[in-house]
């Protein structure tokens, strides 16, 4: 069976038993009527995927693989602000009448910063020194900048990447490991999106370093379940459990800007029925 489901199933049952209830208190988001949107949360979830062993897309229900790999293209490789970039309407909720959200997320990764090296990005940095320095303990991704917060239609939810290469005995490749680091996850409606597309990440850096994959660390400040999420979550853990899909690119990639969701190949991905009409907290 997935582990990826193993992994959600346990968390989502330790928010459930153990976490803290927001009701009551003054929080930001509120549903569509107006009323405010409550949370169960927990504080410091972090979860372990091991992708050399599978790719970490829950079977509960179905999780929309190059969907959710278009989206992290958007921010990554065309590092765009602007919802007339992507080929969807996730973003259209926070975009101005320009479409665009402001100078978050791709708007950080492409901003251009001074290195002894020269000029590059936060993208371009990190795959010269997986290239070129992959042991360094400094290959990592910013995107909540406070100086242009205030300019920001959304705050970044994921806002850090972390990227650690490591040499196993016997190996003939490097192998690439990763931490993401989210501030806030809406664990029904955004875990698994998040832990799919930072894994595809994973792979395609990998393969344009001529690397191994190894281990995805998602490291989740506050992991929380909306009031009314909760009899959807509910159900959903009870679900039968199957095992993970077969997920691979196509190898003939070499330069991680040539990416497009056209390369991913999805294959024996069984999953449970998809929930529909489920509210959205703003």
């Amino acid at each position: 069976m997935s582990l990826a489901d193993k992994i959600f199933v346990t968390m989502c049952k330790d928010i459930l038993e153990n976490g803290t209830s927001t009701e009551g208190e003054k929080v930001r988001p509120h549903w569509e009527d107006g009323s405010s949107a409550y949370t169960i949360k927990k504080f410091g979830v972090v979860n372990r995927y091991d992708l050399s062993k599978e790719f970490p897309a829950i079977t509960l229900r179905k999780t929309a693989i190059k969907t959710c790999t278009e989206e992290l293209l958007w921010i990554w490789q065309r590092k765009s602000n602007n919802i007339h970039d992507l080929n969807s309407s996730i973003w259209d909720e926070w975009a101005d009448e320009n479409g665009s959200i402001g100078k978050a997320y791709g708007y950080q990764m492409g901003v251009k910063h001074q290195y002894k090296e020269g000029m590059m990005d936060q993208v371009d940095r990190v795959i010269y020194d997986l290239k070129n320095n992959p042991f360094s303990r400094r290959i990592m991704t910013n995107i909540y900048v406070h100086q242009d917060l205030h300019e920001m239609n959304l705050y970044p939810c994921a806002y850090s990447m972390t990227f650690n290469v490591t040499s196993r005995p016997g190996e003939d490749k490097l192998t690439l490991n990763a931490i993401l680091n989210q501030r806030s996850n809406d664990v029904l409606m955004a875990n698994n999106w998040n832990v799919c597309q930072y894994a595809m990440l994973v792979h395609m850096l990998a393969q344009v370093c001529d690397m191994k994959v190894g281990e995805l660390v998602h490291v989740i400040a506050d992991a929380h379940i909306y009031d009314r999420h909760v009899p959807i979550i509910k159900e959903l853990i009870q679900r039968e459990q199957h095992p993970a899909p077969k997920v691979a690119l196509n190898p003939d990639i070499k330069d991680f800007y040539q990416f497009t969701t056209k390369d991913i190949m999805v294959e024996d991905y069984v999953t449970g029925e998809q929930i529909k009409n489920i509210p959205i907290a703003v």
